[in-house]
């Protein structure tokens, strides 16, 4: 009784938790590379390594589909989903020696597979990314675009000599700037440690939401989500944007620099399958597989995405869902 209560809070809590359509049963993951590091100014390279280290652990999940279905273990329930709905669209023509040449095309072709229907996952790739890949989508819908950024960090440095304007610091200040990006309808999540005051004021300025990796842990998960909830609200299209160092250094050494007091891999897990249904593009960077311990951050990254496929796919209308009350 005690699990079958917990199972159905949620998927409560999963659908329409963005306040957004949900995406059809018949949604379409693109999953897309962007293996470029060049932009990782501060920290560790090496995370050029990691679309292909996803790839390679996703094989691990995508051999339980049957017919057409597969045992979503974590809901103890068979749900609908076919292996053609997680396609790998290759990756972006990056060029290693040329940021803004990688950064149009990672854009471009995030833009191709949005306008062909399809959610695009881009993954990365240091977290420079996380700025074409946001103008991608931008680029391909029409309407306003708000974005929940899971994150320790804040990215919105505007520029310094010594990183320039599209480093590793800067995705998130870029992707705010595109014309129809809500910075209103836009929360940064699990963020900590200490930044410059400068942030902060840019912060309060444009009415970014920040919830701190530290009340996540006191408020926990439904009180996230809701937060989540009432900052994207009224945002016609929403985009989420994982960096893996938002996860404790415990939970992920894989990544191109460690911030104490992180999230937890099961709150990481739950947080991207509760927003699925309604996001319509995703991003996952700062995998680094040079700084691993044994795969245990790629295989994470691996069920990541996997997660988020099967989720997407489960919208308000599917088999056992329950819309939000």
């Amino acid at each position: 009784m005690i699990r079958r209560a917990a199972h159905a809070d949620r998927k409560s809590r999963e659908c329409d938790i963005l306040g957004a359509i949900a995406m059809s049963k018949e949604t379409v993951v693109a999953f897309i590379g962007a293996p470029y590091d060049g932009a990782a100014t501060l920290g560790w390279p090496g995370a050029r390594y990691g679309p292909d280290e996803v790839r390679k652990h996703l094989a691990w999940m995508r051999m339980r589909v049957q017919e057409g279905r597969i045992y979503w273990v974590d809901q103890d329930r068979i749900v609908a989903w076919r292996a053609e709905q997680l396609v790998d669209a290759g990756d972006a023509a990056i060029v290693p020696h040329d940021l803004m040449a990688t950064l149009a095309a990672v854009r471009s072709k995030t833009a191709s597979e949005t306008a062909a229907g399809r959610v695009p996952a881009v993954i990365g790739g240091d977290d420079s990314i996380l700025f074409p890949a946001v103008a991608g989508v931008h680029d391909a819908v029409a309407g306003s675009l708000g974005i929940v950024h899971l994150d320790a960090h804040l990215d919105l440095l505007d520029e310094s000599p010594a990183q320039g304007r599209y480093s590793q610091s800067s995705g998130m200040r870029r992707a705010l700037e595109l014309p129809r990006v809500d910075a209103r309808r836009s929360v940064q999540v699990g963020t900590r440690s200490f930044n410059f005051p400068s942030s902060k004021r840019f912060i309060d300025e444009i009415g970014l939401t920040e919830l701190p990796a530290a009340r996540v842990a006191q408020h926990g998960l439904d009180w996230t989500l809701a937060r989540i909830g009432e900052a994207v609200a009224g945002a016609d299209h929403v985009f989420l944007s994982v960096d893996l160092d938002v996860l404790d250094p415990a939970h992920a050494p894989g990544v191109g620099w460690h911030e104490p007091g992180g999230l937890t891999s099961r709150q990481l897990l739950d947080l991207v399958v509760a927003m699925a249904p309604t996001v319509r593009g995703f991003a996952l960077n700062e995998l680094n597989p040079m700084t691993d311990a044994r795969a245990q951050s790629s295989i994470l990254a691996a069920n990541l995405v996997f997660q988020f496929a099967v989720a997407a796919a489960q919208s308000s209308g599917a088999e056992g869902a329950r819309p939000l009350s």
